[in-house]
């Protein structure tokens, strides 16, 4: 308790003043320049109203939204989420719990994370999986220092697929800005990567090769096992790229030589909103002490019970302070939660049968608007996930601008290229949007 009574203020006036006085400033208002415009004046300005009033007020505002059919992709993924998941997560023992550092008062939290690590385990076929990361972007941020850590030699180079989004990248060269290790790109054909040129790039100076499957433009990489072979020639680490729905459907990344996975995890148990989601991270065993985030073991209480609790924690707050082997100080705990949640509610049979509808939605869609005059689909001749690159004769911004004033939304990938993303939630508006394209591309 401080010396005004609240339990919340951090310090004591005393100390307040000490710190005042040690950085020469009159007050703590002293150390912020906050200009007057936006600088609280003690009233929020906004009038009473009832429940009522302000769900029809909101419900007014939210009506003036844009009633768009996003059919983007490229890392954020909407697939149906089943409204026991909301019902189940909403539950107060989950919305408000926070980290579970007292198992003996979390155990049903820490086996709903539990069961989270043991499906990625499945899908991936690796041993270790953390129960969470921040996104897909720092999860690869997480694998390259780990894999500047465990690898022997003095090698600095972190290879990347060419076509890698800017903003994964973006985090990527954040991570490692703080270390000696460089980001470089190796080439892809095609959209997958370019084996070949790939083989010539890599030498002992490389710690971490890292691919896509699905790659960034739906693709299906179709030689991940050289890739991990090229990799494991040089001692680099193979990190590979996927999403929790892929990974029930595509080859499993542990029998193409993946050292680590990441990814995106919240593809279930979230939908797209804001690009919301969770970050999955797997690896060998091998590589368990070297695990960034928080992992959930099992064992026995005294009465012999199972038990669970926080196993292995590498965050720097702990005890492991300069031995950290991670910053990242808290987890997608409740997203996890959701995806683990819709995950067992699909079951091994109703994730496939998600996956295959990835593919078949991504094929005929492509077929439908190859025969549109002005377009061609796929760009790519390759098999595709969830989403296609399409060829455009007309400059494809002003194609992606009038398919947004008829009400569909589609990423514009290159002059003439915009890419298209289908899932079963889309599934039903499909037929307008190849309308609207045939009305627009000619």
């Amino acid at each position: 308790m401080t010396d005004d009574g609240s339990p919340f203020t951090p310090h004591t006036a005393a100390e307040t003043a000490s710190m005042l006085d040690a950085v020469g400033a009159d007050s703590e208002e002293a150390l912020f320049d906050i200009p007057e415009p936006v600088r609280f004046d003690g009233a929020y300005g906004i009038d009473a109203r009832s429940e009522r009033r302000v769900r029809t007020d909101v419900g007014a505002t939210l009506d003036r939204n844009a009633d768009l059919v996003e059919l983007l992709g490229r890392g954020t993924y909407d697939h149906y989420v089943p409204s026991a998941v909301d019902h189940l997560a909403d539950r107060s023992e989950f919305l408000t719990s926070y980290t579970q550092y007292q198992p003996e008062v979390a155990q049903g939290f820490l086996q709903a994370l539990f069961e989270y690590q043991s499906m990625l385990v499945e899908l991936t076929g690796l041993p270790v999986a953390n129960c969470s990361m921040y996104d897909a972007a720092t999860a690869l941020g997480e694998a390259a220092t780990l894999a500047d850590r465990v690898r022997d030699t003095s090698g600095t180079r972190v290879l990347v697929p060419e076509l890698l989004r800017e903003g994964r990248r973006g985090v990527l060269e954040n991570y490692v800005a703080g270390t000696d290790l460089t980001v470089e790109s190796y080439p892809t054909a095609d959209a997958n990567a370019d084996v070949e040129a790939l083989a010539e790039r890599v030498d002992d100076e490389v710690v971490m090769v890292y691919a896509e499957n699905p790659t960034v433009r739906g693709t299906i990489e179709e030689r991940l096992g050289d890739i991990g072979a090229i990799a494991d020639d040089h001692d680099a680490l193979f990190v590979l790229g996927t999403d929790a729905v892929a990974l029930s459907l595509l080859e499993e990344p542990a029998s193409v030589g993946a050292d680590v996975v990441v990814g995106d995890a919240g593809a279930l148990g979230t939908g797209s909103a804001y690009g919301f989601g969770s970050g999955l991270f797997a690896c060998r065993e091998a590589f368990l002490r070297q695990v960034p985030g928080r992992l959930v073991g099992a064992g026995e209480d005294a009465a012999g019970r199972r038990a669970y609790t926080l196993t292995l924690q590498t965050r720097e707050q702990h005890i492991r302070r300069e031995r950290a082997t991670s910053n990242i100080c808290s987890n997608q705990a409740w997203v996890a939660l959701r995806t683990a949640m819709h995950a067992a509610l699909l079951g091994p049979d109703g994730l496939v049968e998600v996956a295959n509808d990835c593919v078949r939605l991504a094929d005929e869609t492509a077929d439908r608007l190859d025969d549109v005059v002005g377009m061609r689909a796929p760009v790519h001749d390759r098999h595709h996930f969830r989403e296609f690159v399409a060829h455009t004769d007309q400059p494809a911004a002003a194609v992606a601008d009038d398919l947004l004033a008829e009400g569909y939304a589609v990423h514009v990938v290159g002059e003439h290229e915009l890419q298209v993303c289908v899932t079963e939630t889309t599934e039903p508006e499909l037929d307008g949007f190849v309308e609207a394209v045939a009305e627009v591309a000619r």
